[in-house]
C-alpha cells in the first residue's frame, strides 16, 4: 500500500532519436495476437486486440499513433471541472470515449461500464513496478476476468525510452511507425530537443529544481525518477542533484529545510495549479533561495500523455518559458 499511496502521490503532487517498433503489417495479421508486457505476463487472445480500455495518458498516446478507433474507454483523468480535456489526456476527445474511471478509492474502475465495452484489452503502466496505474490490486483481479491486462513500465526509464515502449505495444497493435506522420513526429521532437538543449546551454551554471508542494511538505523531484526530467537533464538542462527517498520519486522536506537545493529556476508542477504556486511563493524559507527571490517560476507539465506529439508540443513551451528567465 505504500508502494502505491507514493506513486499515486508522484502523479498527483506530481530521446535521437528513433523509436523502435513494428510496422502495422508486421503486427496486424490474422490469427492469434500475442503480447508478453513488462511484467513477464505472457498475453494470448484469438486476434489483435480491436476495443481497448487504457489509463488515460497512454490512451492518447495510443490515439496520436492512429488508434483512436480502437480505444474504446479510459480510467484516469480525462476531464478537467470545466469539461475541457484534462493536459494529461491531452489529444483525446472526451466525448469518444467512455470514462470508466470508479468513484471512491485511487485505482477503483466502474466494472458495469468496463463489462459493457466488451474489452479485448485493458492496457495501464507502471510507475513503481509492479503495481498498476490507476488499477488497485482488488480491481485489477476483477478486471482481469473481463480482458487481460497489458502492463507497460516505466520506472527507470527516460523519455526517449518511455516513448518506444508505448509505441513497441502500439505497432503490435496495428499502428504503422513507419507511415508520414510517425517520422514528422520524430523529427519535431528532436527540433525541439535541441531548442531544449540550446536554453540549457544558455543557463550554463544555473540549476533548475522541479518542484512540488503540499500545505506540509516540500517535494523536490529526483531527475532519476521522473521519465521526462531524465531525459531533458541528458540533453544539457542543469538539472538541480536532487536524490529521492527511498521507494520515492522525491525528496520530502518539512518547509523549514525546503532551502536545501539552492537553485535558479524553480520548475513546479503544474498540476498543483495557481493555489499550489501560491503555496510555494508563501512559504518564508522557500522564498530564501535564488530562483523564489528571482520569481524564476516555470510551469512543469510533470504527467503528458507519452507520445511524441505530446511532448513536442511540451518541449517547446519549456524551452520558450525557460528562455524568458535568462
Amino acid at each position: 500500500m505504500k508502494r502505491r499511496l507514493l506513486a499515486a502521490f508522484a502523479a498527483i503532487a506530481l530521446t535521437t532519436l528513433t523509436a523502435c517498433g513494428t510496422s502495422a503489417s508486421d503486427d496486424a495479421g490474422a490469427g492469434p495476437w500475442t503480447y508478453t508486457d513488462d511484467r513477464g505476463t505472457e498475453i494470448s487472445v484469438d486476434s489483435t486486440p480491436r476495443r481497448i480500455v487504457a489509463q488515460s495518458s497512454v490512451a492518447a498516446a495510443l490515439a496520436e499513433l492512429g488508434l483512436d478507433d480502437q480505444i474504446v474507454g479510459t480510467f484516469g483523468p480525462l476531464k478537467l471541472k470545466d469539461g475541457s480535456v484534462d493536459p494529461q489526456a491531452a489529444g483525446l476527445d472526451p466525448e469518444d470515449v467512455t470514462d470508466v474511471t470508479g468513484g471512491g478509492e485511487y485505482g477503483s474502475l466502474d466494472l458495469e461500464k468496463v463489462a459493457a465495452l466488451e474489452p479485448d484489452l485493458i492496457i495501464t503502466n507502471m510507475y513503481i513496478k509492479p503495481d498498476l496505474w490507476y488499477l488497485s490490486d482488488a480491481t485489477a483481479k476483477r478486471v482481469e476476468k473481463l480482458a487481460p491486462i497489458l502492463a507497460i513500465n516505466f520506472q527507470g526509464l527516460d523519455l526517449v525510452e518511455t516513448l518506444d515502449s508505448v509505441e513497441k505495444v502500439a505497432g503490435k497493435l496495428g499502428a504503422d511507425l513507419k507511415d508520414d506522420d510517425a517520422v514528422e513526429a520524430r523529427k519535431a521532437f528532436d527540433a525541439a530537443s535541441k531548442r531544449l538543449a540550446a536554453v540549457g546551454e544558455q543557463l550554463g551554471s544555473k540549476t533548475v529544481l522541479p518542484a512540488s508542494a503540499t500545505a506540509d511538505l516540500f517535494y523536490a523531484g529526483d531527475p532519476a525518477q521522473f521519465p521526462d526530467i531524465a531525459y531533458y537533464q541528458s540533453i544539457g538542462l542543469p538539472i538541480a542533484p536532487v536524490k529521492a527517498k527511498k521507494d520515492s520519486y522525491w525528496d520530502e522536506l518539512s518547509w523549514e529545510k525546503s532551502d536545501k537545493y539552492d537553485s535558479d529556476v524553480i520548475l513546479w508542477d503544474d498540476r498543483m495549479g495557481q493555489g499550489g504556486l501560491k503555496t510555494l511563493k508563501a512559504q518564508p524559507v522557500f522564498s530564501t533561495i535564488t530562483g523564489a527571490k528571482n520569481d524564476a517560476y516555470v510551469p512543469w507539465a510533470a504527467v503528458t500523455p507519452p507520445g511524441y506529439e505530446a511532448y513536442t508540443r511540451v518541449i517547446d513551451t519549456l524551452a520558450s518559458d525557460l528562455g524568458k528567465k535568462l
